[in-house]
Parts: structure tokens; sequence; C-alpha cells
């Protein structure tokens, strides 16, 4: 995994109005846990934009002033709920030979046949996964190839696995999938319409009715018919 080097300095106070007095100054006040006892630093917010503001993970490397290197990875950050300026970063110390939990970004590779050629649609079920793994083992991403895809076809955790990680997800967790658009489904829907109201007009001419004009042109020659009988009587 590749790694985003950060210099700081050491606070000499901790608490509300220190924090406050650094965030004016420019500085993210951070603290890093993990170790025998927190580490209480402040660095300028320009120095986290690589680590922050990307969809790629990425474990850090802290340089204190007076020469301390500590191996650390993101574990909570806090934004100003309006202006979005950082308020706060804490980080977890990476030791050799111990594992731990990281979020991973998927990233997706490839077309798959199914968007392509039957007008699917890929679905993202998952974008991030946790993973874990010790720290020389943890990846930079997770990759989903979709070239083999067809219509409702999908890739789980199972695929993404791999023998230096674990995947903290079911097995059975589908990452993404190809779907079929709801433009197929109603061009598919209103051909079957159309199919079922030709057969309705089909099955009406079978059953050997007579079409409404005949009917009515039969009613009238019987009612003629009466109507002359009448008159014969009546004559007669």
């Amino acid at each position: 995994m590749k790694s985003i080097t950060i210099n700081g300095s050491k606070r000499e106070h901790v608490g509300k109005k220190a924090s406050k007095a650094l965030r004016n100054a420019g500085k993210v006040p951070c603290v890093i846990y993990g170790g025998e006892s927190p580490i209480h630093f402040s660095a300028p917010e320009i120095a986290f934009s690589k680590l922050v503001y990307t969809a790629d993970a990425h474990t850090v490397v802290i340089s204190i002033e007076n020469g301390d290197k500590i191996d650390a990875v993101l574990q909570n950050i806090q934004f100003h709920p309006v202006s979005d300026k950082i308020l706060h970063i804490d980080f977890f110390q990476l030791h050799e030979g111990k594992e731990i939990n990281m979020i991973i970004p998927v990233k997706v590779q490839g077309i798959a046949p199914g968007v392509r050629d039957s007008g699917g649609l890929l679905s993202r079920n998952k974008r991030k996964l946790t993973v874990r793994a010790l720290p020389k083992n943890l990846p930079d991403f997770l990759l989903a190839d979709v070239s083999n895809l067809n219509l409702n076809d999908s890739i789980t955790v199972l695929d993404l696995s791999e023998d230096t990680f674990k995947i903290l997800h079911p097995e059975t967790q589908v990452v993404c999938q190809v779907k079929m658009s709801r433009a197929s489904m109603s061009i598919d829907d209103s051909v079957e319409d159309e199919d079922l109201e030709e057969g309705a007009e089909g099955t009406d001419a079978t059953e050997g009715d007579k079409p409404s004009s005949e009917k009515s042109s039969d009613e009238e020659k019987k009612s003629d018919a009466k109507s002359s009988e009448k008159k014969d009587e009546g004559n007669s």
C-alpha cells in the first residue's frame, strides 16, 4: 500500500482552547493511538489533502520534528458542519506483525457485455470493503473486473478474496452486478401487452359470433317480417 508522509509538531498543550488556537493558525490538531500512550501533534491542514480528499487508501508516516517517525493509518476525522474544514484527526499506530482492519475502495475494470450488448445497467452495491491484514499486505484497492459479466451476472466478495488478506464481509455479499435497465423492461412489457391484445381479438373471431353489423342486419330483417305478417292478418 502507498504511504504518505506528514510532517507534524508535537503539541505542548491540549484542550479546547489550544485546539481552537491551532485551527485559527491553519493547523489541524491530531492524536495517534495504539502506542504506549497517545501522541498529540499538529500539522498544516494542506498537508492532509492527499490523504483525506481521495478515494484511494493510504498508510501514513508521521514525521515529528524531534526526529520520531510513526507508521499509522487514519482512524477518524471530524469536519466542520458548515465550512467542511478539518477539525480533528485520529490516527492508529501500526505495528509490524500485527493485523489491522482498514476500509479499502473497490475499483471497477472493463466493460460488461451485459451492458454493452444487452442494454443492462452496472449496479455497484459496495464501493468500499473492510479488510483485515498485516500492514505490509494491505491492498491499495480491490479490483472488480466486469469484462465477463452478462445480464444478471454479479461479482461477490468471494471473487475478490486473496490469501494475503481477509475481507470482513459475507462471501455471498454482492459487490457489483449487471441488471436489466428500466427502459428495457418497459419495452418488454409493452410488447407483451400488444401480443395479449392481438390474441384477444383473434379469440373473439374464432368463437363463431357474428359481427355486430351482421347481427343488427338480421334483427332488422326479423322485425320487417313480423310487420308484414301483422299487415296480412289485418287485411284478412
